[in-house]
């Protein structure tokens, strides 16, 4: 289900709705709607479609966002991230991007598999969680090249397993998440002002998020980065997923993100404390 939105003339189409103009953008909704409704009347229930555009109420069909065929560079990965918390904001809460980017990216080339890893481990704390692309040098017929998580060298998928196994410690909290937008569309995956809308500092900041109300996450976006600065928010005692040490909130950090690192920080008094102590034995 990936109806294609690319540039066009909706001055020039006429669709059933009506003019282009006036409604190209709900064809999306529409696409989906068809599915839906036709899979309903088959006495389907589970019904999620992947989807490369949506409109407003897409997500009433089963609608789960993908951010196309994206390149795969840090850029991209930046503009991942701040696709991601706009999507939410829009009201779909289902989204996802392909790890790594879709278009290149040679597992043997060491730039890309520092990439896939930054970009596995945002991957790893995104609503769904997808390794997908057409990788380098183009020696397959279908896919380019492996692009299995072991396709990358023994070192990345030591730091790709561990971040598969974390996830899947996290499956009921991030289950609880999806409940949540399912009853009450809130986002799993959020900007940081939904949470703390009393502090002004959060409003600027979109290179970290929170998924779920417990867990901050700050992704690293650039290449041979070894730190990146975190804002905790007020009000708010933090604690460093990894190491445990807390910190109080409304104060700038420089944490250190080493290759197999991404900063994550937890609520002092989140359950998910014990996940991570118990992952990181």
């Amino acid at each position: 289900c990936e109806p294609e939105m690319l540039p066009m003339n909706p001055e020039n189409l006429r669709f059933h709705a009506g003019d282009g103009e006036a409604v190209a953008n709900i064809y999306p909704l529409h696409h989906v709607q068809g599915f839906y409704e036709g899979m309903k009347a088959e006495g389907e229930q589970d019904i999620v479609f992947l989807c490369r555009s949506a409109w407003a109420g897409s997500q009433r069909f089963g609608a789960a966002v993908w951010s196309g065929d994206v390149y795969s560079t840090f850029s991209t990965l930046c503009a991942q991230l701040k696709a991601g918390l706009n999507m939410g904001m829009s009201g779909i809460p289902w989204w996802t991007h392909d790890i790594g980017g879709f278009r290149g990216g040679d597992p043997a080339d060491p730039a890309f598999r520092e990439l896939a890893v930054r970009w596995f481990q945002f991957g790893a704390f995104s609503p769904l969680f997808r390794l997908h692309g057409h990788r380098l040098p183009n020696t397959n017929d279908f896919g380019g090249a492996a692009n299995e998580v072991w396709s990358f060298g023994d070192e990345t998928y030591e730091i790709l397993k561990q971040y598969m196994l974390l996830r899947e410690h996290l499956r009921p909290y991030i289950m609880d998440q999806m409940r949540t937008a399912h009853e009450k569309g809130i986002p799993p995956m959020r900007p940081l002002f939904v949470d703390f809308p009393d502090d002004s500092a959060c409003y600027s900041i979109d290179d970290q998020y929170m998924l779920g109300p417990d867990l901050l996450v700050a992704p690293v976006l650039e290449a041979d980065a070894q730190s990146r600065k975190v804002y905790l928010p007020a009000h708010i005692t933090w604690k460093d997923a990894w190491t445990g040490k807390q910190y109080e909130g409304g104060q700038w950090l420089d944490v250190p993100a080493p290759i197999e690192t991404i900063p994550l920080f937890l609520k002092a008094s989140s359950p998910l404390i014990e996940v991570f102590q118990n992952t990181n034995k």
